[in-house]
């Protein structure tokens, strides 16, 4: 017997454009969270700074100590180097400042949520989450959770 055949909504682009804007209206208020710094068997450093809106955590940047700067998304960096930690906040926050919410989306199924890039230097750093009817931030609760357990 063939699965079943899913019904798909309509595309909405007011949403999509209510996204956007939700997206980029909130980005004002993102913030470096405390950077998560994971050492690995070898002496590697892995480093990855959460950005936090409103006590909530949205994504991580992968951080490249190599080149105090963010690595693009998807793209985490294992360096052997020495990181301070709050030199590597600093510079987030820096980035955070100097990035753009691009206007333009995909959209994940799974969890009905517009995905709105953010790109700094012509690389994506981060996304963020939207709820299908482009009206709320989506919080990482996964993140948010390491975040909570890190800093305790």
């Amino acid at each position: 017997m063939p699965p079943p055949v899913r019904r798909f909504k309509p595309l909405d682009f007011g949403a999509l454009d209510k996204a956007i804007r939700t997206a980029t209206e909130a980005y004002r208020f993102f913030t470096a969270g405390v950077p998560i710094i994971k050492m690995g068997a070898g002496g590697e450093v892995h480093v990855d700074v959460p950005v936090m809106y409103m006590d909530f955590a949205v994504d991580r940047i992968h951080y490249d100590p190599h080149a105090d700067a963010p690595s693009p998304k998807g793209r985490p960096v294992r360096a052997r180097a020495e990181v301070d930690s709050q030199k590597v906040r600093e510079a987030v926050e820096r980035v955070l400042k100097e990035a753009d919410v691009i206007e333009a989306a995909e959209f994940r199924e799974p969890e009905d949520a517009w995905v709105i890039p953010v790109a700094w230097n012509k690389i994506i750093i981060m996304h963020i989450k939207v709820s299908e009817n482009g009206e709320e931030i989506i919080p990482d609760y996964g993140l948010t959770d390491e975040v909570r357990r890190y800093i305790k």
